[in-house]
């Protein structure tokens, strides 16, 4: 499962498996770490099933999970995903992304997000990326929107989440014509 690298001057991602995804425990139980995810990822065992979730993608090809290694502070920082892989019809979703409370607002998630855009784009040839949210979750959907992510629509209750909470999800895109303009403004110097 070596196939995937992504990195820079400032993160690295790697695929996420049963061999790494251990670096990632102790993060794993932070507090409200993933409160808008209908998964958990609390206890070992359940980390380790959300693994192995992610890795039964990676081999049916609808999943490439990363494992975030933050270079500048060298030290694991969470995981995140691309997923509901579809070839014909070249749309792919990035999300499943969390980070440590110690990583967030570090601009991380900028860096990793631009590798993400531009593998999505650039090398696999993808049309769209996708991501959908929690219309609750004011934060990540604020960082889309940050990273040129147009709101497309809202699914009306459409997730069950653990506590039985029935959520509305903000689904947002962007499309292969508007990478190199988010590109050349939103991610100027990235590299």
């Amino acid at each position: 499962m070596n196939a995937h690298l992504l990195e820079n001057d400032f993160v690295k991602l790697t695929l996420l498996d049963l061999s790494n995804y251990k670096y990632l425990s102790e993060i794993a139980k932070e507090k409200d770490l993933i409160f808008y995810s209908p998964s958990t990822i609390s206890t070992s065992e359940s980390l380790k099933e959300y693994v192995q979730t992610a890795v039964d993608g990676y081999y049916n090809k609808t999943i490439i999970p990363f494992i975030i290694y933050d270079k500048k502070k060298e030290a694991y920082a969470g995981s995140t995903r691309f997923a509901m892989i579809n070839r014909k019809n070249s749309v792919l979703h990035i999300g499943w992304t969390w980070i440590g409370k110690d990583f967030q607002g570090s601009g991380l998630n900028m860096q990793m997000k631009f590798l993400m855009l531009q593998y999505a784009f650039q090398t696999l040839k993808f049309d769209k990326v996708e991501f959908r949210i929690d219309e609750r979750n004011i934060k990540s959907r604020k960082a889309v929107e940050k990273i040129g992510g147009t709101l497309e629509g809202v699914l009306r209750k459409d997730t069950v989440m653990l506590d039985g909470f029935k959520r509305s999800t903000c689904c947002y895109g962007i499309l292969k014509e508007e990478w190199q303009d988010i590109k050349s403004t939103i991610f100027n110097g990235f590299k």
